[in-house]
């Protein structure tokens, strides 16, 4: 069963109407919107929003085919009662006002209007498959139930912290995913959330059930798609509730904008997957669900489109939709004003198929030239022009390109380019914003995220120079953390073309690096095909780093022998030992004194003294043999006079004993 298409906010909406696949709606960047037919290949009806500049379309969906008998406008169209063919009749447009504008094919005009209820813009709009109501996801991160036999809110409850960018409705209309960053599952009939999961590190832009069969079976898989991600996730619904993380990817070459497939009913079936990216190819997926797989899965087929002129240019692919027989596919291909659609069988065993056909890339449209009221006058080069107030002075025709003046709203000057504007910013003096020099980084770093987007884009080497040649950190993390994911893998193209440039240059781009690696992790390891893209960062680093293990051993090895010979010379600058004796003990002749001495002394104490006298002989004998030494061997004055501080010690203990 191929599922309801829903297009999401992402780029222009563009959607085939379910079953029959009989009408493509979209909405052009005029904010019109356009529905064609797509068996006789016309415009089948075109319609205005009252408030199409002010509000523009975000997203449409259309509602479930029906016989008009069942239908819930049965009584606006009493002359078509008769049929009973099931045809697409209704389709919900969310709108960037915050109103849903349901708008009906079958009369050709808009059916009702649901607003009231957000107060944000309408990201996403999604039919229950029976009964007539829709749900609508907004910026003010709510969801809404409406209830299109009335036209009014039923329920509205708060999905997310952040805006509700992604809503769908399972097919037996029993349960709700809506995803912010975070994928929620919602139980429909008490409105309370069923389960949670990881999501992606961008906004989500495509929700879809994958297979049909109920949620505690294990066999309840969805698919999810996000901003500037390369990587489709599907995830599993299993009943131990183990099941926050992904268990299957697809490979993709851009982001995800239009996708159809066809329902898994069980698990001999496998899901059938077209997949429209960004850069406008088409990728074939088919497998079968059946728990996790780490590797992620390349397409089984990609498709390219191109015209057939002398030098080939791509044609972009608007929107795909996949026909009963594997072979056949619906494409709508061209420009959104002018859709070329066409039913092509695909050799789906050949990897790669390009397809060529004779399509004007470049569309011509008609516009009638108007005359304008105001009128410039021709001046030629030789005439003065004078000036109100002063007679004979001769006008400056051109503007003072001083930065300094101001430009009169009046004066028709020509706008000047991004280098003569560098030139008259001078980025290395920012002005201090109010509370001292903490406010001027935050202005710096918003100019340099902006001038290194437009350098980027532009390649300008000047822009580039100007913004690399900064060596703040807290300014590189600032900018780098500024940037928009897209320019994220420009930048570290061209900090590896730097890197391999002088040493001096490596050194300011490895912080760059470094910043970038901090802050945009999460990103870099969501594109497939990272290692072939950073494929020449990797072989220059290895190359650079190789003989860094052998320099930081010769480091190791000189440093040792440098400091032996700074100790060596550190010795011999030495003073010499003073050979003063620092305590003098002079013993009393008195023979009173010894006889006293020797009356009031015990025996023991008497052993004592000898045992000093002994004591000192050794001592000056030892004084005098280091002093000999030290003649010889120079390197051993220094233990000798801490030898010599040691016996000291022992000449001061003896003294108080």
């Amino acid at each position: 069963m191929a599922a309801d298409g829903g297009s999401s906010s992402l780029g222009l909406p563009c959607v085939f109407s379910p079953k029959s696949r009989q009408y493509l709606a979209l909405c052009a960047q005029d904010g019109r919107l356009r529905i064609w037919n797509t068996d006789s290949k016309t415009l089948h009806q075109e319609y205005v929003p009252s408030a199409h500049l002010s509000a523009t379309c975000t997203c449409i969906a259309w509602g479930p085919c029906r016989t008009v008998k069942e239908g819930p406008q049965r009584k606006k169209r009493k002359s078509e009662a008769g049929q009973v063919e099931e045809k697409a009749d209704l389709l919900a447009m969310g709108t960037a006002a915050g109103s849903v504008l349901i708008y009906s094919t079958t009369k050709g005009a808009l059916h009702c209007t649901l607003d009231g209820g957000h107060s944000g813009g309408v990201n996403c709009v999604q039919w229950h498959p029976e009964d007539s109501l829709l749900y609508s996801g907004s910026d003010d991160t709510h969801i809404i139930e409406w209830d299109l036999q009335t036209g009014k809110t039923r329920c509205k409850w708060k999905a997310d912290r952040a805006a509700v960018t992604s809503l769908s409705v399972s097919p037996d209309g029993k349960l709700l995913l809506s995803a912010g960053q975070i994928i929620k599952m919602w139980d429909l009939e008490t409105k309370e959330v069923y389960r949670k999961f990881t999501g992606h590190s961008t906004a989500v832009t495509t929700l879809r059930f994958a297979t049909t069969r109920p949620p505690d079976s294990n066999g309840l898989y969805f698919l999810s798609g996000a901003a500037h991600d390369r990587l489709l996730s599907v995830w599993q619904v299993r009943e131990d509730g183990k099941d926050k993380n992904s268990v299957v990817s697809f490979t993709l070459t851009d982001e995800p904008q239009h996708i159809d497939l066809f329902t898994s009913n069980s698990k001999e079936e496998a899901v059938r997957l077209a997949v429209v990216c960004k850069d406008g190819q088409l990728h074939l997926f088919e497998h079968f669900l059946n728990g996790p797989c780490k590797k992620p899965l390349s397409p089984s087929c990609t498709v390219q489109m191109s015209n057939t002129a002398d030098s080939p240019v791509p044609v972009p692919l608007l929107a795909a939709a996949l026909g009963t027989d594997t072979r056949t596919v619906l494409l709508a291909y061209g420009n959104h004003l002018q859709p070329v659609m066409e039913k092509v069988e695909i050799n789906t065993a050949e990897r790669h198929v390009c397809l060529t056909r004779d399509v004007q890339t470049t569309l011509s449209l008609s516009m009638e030239t108007t005359i304008s009221k105001v009128k410039t006058p021709i001046v030629n080069a030789k005439s003065k022009v004078l000036v109100p107030g002063l007679p004979g002075h001769q006008a400056p025709i051109k503007g003072t390109s001083q930065g300094s003046e101001k430009r009169k709203k009046g004066t028709d000057t020509k706008e000047m380019s991004i280098a003569e504007r560098l030139g008259e910013i001078d980025l290395s003096t920012v002005p201090a914003v109010k509370g001292g020099p903490k406010g001027a980084p935050s202005l710096q770093t918003d100019n340099f995220a902006v001038l290194l987007v437009q350098g980027l884009e532009s390649s300008d080497a000047n822009i580039l120079n100007k913004v690399f040649q900064t060596r703040k950190e807290t300014v590189i993390k600032k900018t780098v953390a500024r940037l928009p994911l897209p320019a994220v893998l420009p930048l570290v193209e061209e900090i590896t073309k730097r890197l391999q440039g002088h040493p001096f240059t490596a050194v300011l781009m490895v912080r760059w690096l470094k910043a970038v690696l901090m802050h945009h992790t999460s990103y870099l390891s969501s594109l497939p095909d990272l290692v072939t893209q950073l494929g020449v960062l990797y072989h220059m680093i290895e190359s650079r780093v190789k003989m860094f293990h052998k320099l930081t051993k010769l480091h190791g090895k000189l440093y040792l022998l440098m400091t032996q010979v700074a100790t060596s010379d550190s010795s011999n600058a030495v003073t010499d030992v003073d050979h003063t004796a620092k305590l003098v003990y002079e013993e009393e002749s008195s023979d009173e004194d010894e006889a006293s001495g020797d009356e009031g002394l015990p025996d023991d104490d008497s052993d004592n003294w000898e045992e000093e006298e002994v004591m000192e002989e050794t001592m000056e004998e030892d004084k005098e043999g280091q002093a000999d030494e030290e003649e010889e061997d120079p390197d051993s004055r220094t233990e000798s006079k801490a030898n010599g501080e040691e016996d000291m010690e022992h000449g001061n203990e003896s003294e108080e004993e």
